[in-house]
């Protein structure tokens, strides 16, 4: 066992973990954190995105140990006070969600796009989000939805990041 430290959603946690746990193992077993989402386990679908230290990083090709003493942001940490992330609140507003499987991942993989690119175009929004998988949407709300978030944030001082 290997002992880290790592904040999750401001919560400083410290635990012993096997060192070939997966960082989304880590937070859905050990943390509670099932917002994050177990798809694929090969980095395929993108449904585990979390922030690693503010990059956003697919957790099943992440261990545990390799988050000591980082900071972690969950699609539950996005949420302050009961009030939705104004990229969650777009997602809701744009029906960029069916099953509802993909929808942590996106919206974390959204969050990166937009403190990298704050007015992305549909293409470069595309583009943004292809390592994440969706198979029930066809993405069109998916893009709608982002590029609402954006143009929330851009009338907004602190954004969507």
């Amino acid at each position: 066992m290997t002992r880290i430290t790592v904040t999750v959603d401001g919560v400083s946690y410290s635990d012993d973990v096997e060192p070939r746990t997966l960082l989304v193992h880590y937070l859905r077993e050990t943390l509670g954190k099932t917002g994050t989402v177990v798809g694929c386990d090969t980095s395929s679908c993108g449904a585990c995105t979390v922030h690693l230290d503010g990059d956003s990083v697919k957790s099943c090709a992440v261990l545990a140990v390799q988050a000591d003493g980082s900071s972690v942001t969950t699609i539950e940490g996005l949420a302050q006070d009961g009030v939705l992330h104004p990229m969650q609140q777009a997602f809701h507003e744009n029906h960029g969600l069916q099953c509802g499987y993909c929808t942590p991942g996106m919206i974390m993989s959204a969050c990166a796009l937009l403190k990298d690119n704050p007015d992305p175009s549909d293409r470069e929004i595309r583009e943004g989000i292809e390592g994440n998988l969706c198979r029930c949407t066809g993405y069109q709300n998916i893009v709608k939805s982002i590029s609402a978030a954006a143009k929330a944030s851009s009338s907004t001082p602190a954004g969507v990041a």
